[in-house]
């Protein structure tokens, strides 16, 4: 996940870089891929926030402008993502297979703001995937579990935003990502994998980089570049809660621009697709990323008489 400057000024502004340290395959995705899929993440979300917390103490976030309140609740965000890979590794065992073990990783964090902000940003492509994940479960069961980790993963998604001076409810509704955009994003933190590990039914795409600082605001012109050409006719595509809206991209010497529609807010994702997308995105669309903006959401309306 590349970061133009990691700074408060330019946080959020990422992309996926192309990368592929987990074993793929190709098939009918199963109830056990999807387990396998979920762990992975936890995986990845269970040894990031340890990982801070074991190197960087309360001091270091309250010298940062973060409070003990918000310290402590990192505390329990890493026990929450411990349970999370318990559980899911007992579910896997209990199922009769080998349950994936975690990767080893690298976070581009170097500060406790930066720490932040990138968690922000993990727990919300978490809580998408997710959401995303949710219809391909055949079993009630497995179905249920998903369901209660996607609320925790949310709530960690509004902490997080909060803690940053973001809006944390930006969007009425959750944003879905399917498996291949989120092992995208995912996969720039994943340096290497055990050869022992189950291989997964994903791939990554080409990455899409946002040049620009955020945040961004709809309407605003942004540019965008990436290590592919382009064809002469694509679709810059916004997919920010219900929403999934396409706009014409143009070239300006190597930068991809697009203005960012009135349907994106909070973070949202952006593809490069080879069709005017007007409802769900599908694989064979995406040419080019995802890469995530984070947009501010318009002033809130609501109707005092209708109670």
């Amino acid at each position: 996940m590349r970061i133009a400057q990691y700074t408060a000024a330019t946080a959020l502004c990422i992309a996926a870089s192309f990368a592929a340290p987990i074993a793929q395959r190709q098939t009918t995705i199963t109830d056990a891929d999807i387990l396998q899929y979920a762990l992975t993440l936890e995986h990845l979300e269970n040894v990031f926030y340890k990982g801070a917390l074991s190197s960087m103490p309360e001091s270091d976030f309250l010298a940062a402008g973060f409070s003990s309140a918000y310290y402590n609740n990192l505390k329990y965000i890493a026990h929450d993502e411990e349970q999370h890979v318990e559980l899911l590794t007992s579910a896997l065992a209990a199922a009769g297979a080998t349950p994936v073990a975690a990767c080893t990783y690298k976070f581009p964090y170097t500060d406790p703001k930066s720490f932040v902000t990138l968690a922000s940003i993990l727990e919300g492509v978490g809580t998408s995937a997710y959401l995303g994940g949710a219809p391909l479960i055949a079993s009630k069961t497995y179905l249920g579990v998903a369901g209660s980790i996607l609320v925790t993963e949310s709530i960690h998604t509004s902490l997080q935003r909060f803690n940053l001076g973001e809006v944390a409810p930006a969007n009425p509704y959750g944003t879905a990502l399917g498996l291949n955009p989120v092992y995208t994003l995912a996969a720039e933190f994943i340096v290497s994998c055990p050869s022992t590990n189950a291989a997964l039914p994903v791939m990554a795409f080409p990455a899409l980089t946002a040049t620009q600082g955020i945040p961004a605001a709809p309407d605003m012109t942004f540019t965008f570049t990436t290590t592919t050409s382009m064809p002469s006719t694509f679709f810059v595509t916004f997919v920010s809660g219900l929403s999934t809206t396409s706009v014409a991209g143009s070239m300006e010497g190597s930068m991809i621009v697009a203005t960012i529609p009135e349907t994106a807010m909070g973070q949202t994702y952006v593809f490069i697709t080879n069709a005017n997308v007007t409802s769900s995105i599908m694989d064979s669309m995406i040419l080019n990323g995802p890469a995530i903006l984070e947009v501010t959401p318009p002033a809130p309306t609501f109707n005092v008489t209708e109670m």
